[in-house]
């Protein structure tokens, strides 16, 4: 099979067919796009997401922490701790192994959550070490956001800037690279994109709005993120290309390596899907977080990009272009 994400088929057909199990404290479980479960506990709930971090070199337990408090961003909770299983591999050294905790930790202080537990183990199965991160949050009774809450009519806000996770990957791990091309400024500015990272100040700002939907743009990048709202909420959409931002240092980097800065890796933006998206983008903006109207969800499952006036359909979300490098 491809790297990166199973597709959509295969998780449909062989893995969620096979939940078959049900509690009703489980409020909103495993689904397509959905970023994370959500489980009744008397006058509260309780969400948690799972996120592995499989590709860079460095940074590894950072970008697992994030993703995991970013998942619960997304479902409408607020994150307040990670449990993080760490695999390394057998030439691992213990100094290493300090300063990645260390690492996991200095995530966990920047998010203002605890890292509550977990497993560690030392694995001739892996040849890198490898972070899986679970992520718990809490909501009050019917507040959380779920990504299948879109309707036709409303419209898309998308923050930040595009491809901003995989931008500061690349240039970090293939900085000597760029810099036989590019100037230091540019690649050191995209190398610290990471700064960028977490969607949590704006998602707050989204559900003090009243967003009806969140999805954190991740793996798949811009493109594979659009279809899994869409497909979640049964719904079609309409984007404007022009109106998805992205920085020019996103598209150097991309253009060095030959790969599609819309299906690049884009932690740290978010989509939201409200009634109000210019009041949204004004509070938005009120908070520092730079925000564009995107596009419109339709009433028909058309998932339509529109670029030079020309409409182009949007496929099922392919492997990641961060999979391309592979020494990566």
């Amino acid at each position: 099979m491809r790297l990166g994400k199973i597709s959509e088929n295969v998780l449909r057909r062989s893995v969620l067919k096979q939940i078959k199990t049900k509690r009703n404290e489980v409020i909103n479980g495993a689904g397509v796009g959905e970023d994370c479960a959500v489980f009744s506990l008397g006058e509260g709930e309780c969400a948690v997401s799972m996120d592995p971090v499989l590709y860079g070199k460095s940074r590894i337990p950072a970008y697992a922490v994030i993703k995991a408090a970013n998942n619960l961003a997304a479902g409408g909770a607020k994150p307040i701790g990670v449990m993080v299983t760490a695999l390394f591999p057998v030439n691992i050294l213990e100094t290493d192994i300090k300063e990645m905790m260390a690492e996991a930790e200095e995530a966990c202080a920047m998010l203002g959550i605890q890292l509550a537990g977990g497993h560690t183990e030392i694995s001739d199965a892996v040849s890198k070490p490898i972070f899986i991160t679970a992520g718990i949050g809490m909501t009050g009774k019917g507040e959380a956001i779920y990504t299948k809450g879109a309707k036709p009519g409303q419209e898309i806000v998308v923050t930040k800037w595009i491809g901003l996770e995989g931008t500061a990957i690349i240039a970090r791990e293939k900085k000597e690279e760029l810099l036989t091309k590019y100037p230091k400024h540019l690649v050191e500015e995209a190398e610290s994109f990471e700064k960028y990272l977490s969607v949590l100040p704006e998602a707050a700002v989204a559900m003090q709005a009243g967003a009806t939907a969140m999805h954190d743009v991740s793996e798949g990048g811009i493109f594979g993120a659009l279809w899994e709202l869409a497909e979640s909420s049964g719904v079609g959409l309409e984007v404007d290309f022009k109106n998805l931002p992205v920085r020019q240092e996103t598209i150097e980097v991309c253009e060095y390596f030959d790969l599609n800065p819309y299906q690049l890796i884009s932690g740290g933006s978010l989509l939201i899907v409200t009634d109000h998206s210019l009041d949204l983008v004004r509070e938005l903006e009120k908070e520092g977080i730079r925000a564009a109207v995107a596009g419109k969800i339709t009433a028909n499952h058309d998932r339509v990009v529109i670029k030079d006036g020309e409409r182009r359909f949007l496929e099922l979300p392919g492997t990641d272009e961060i999979y391309r490098l592979r020494s990566v």
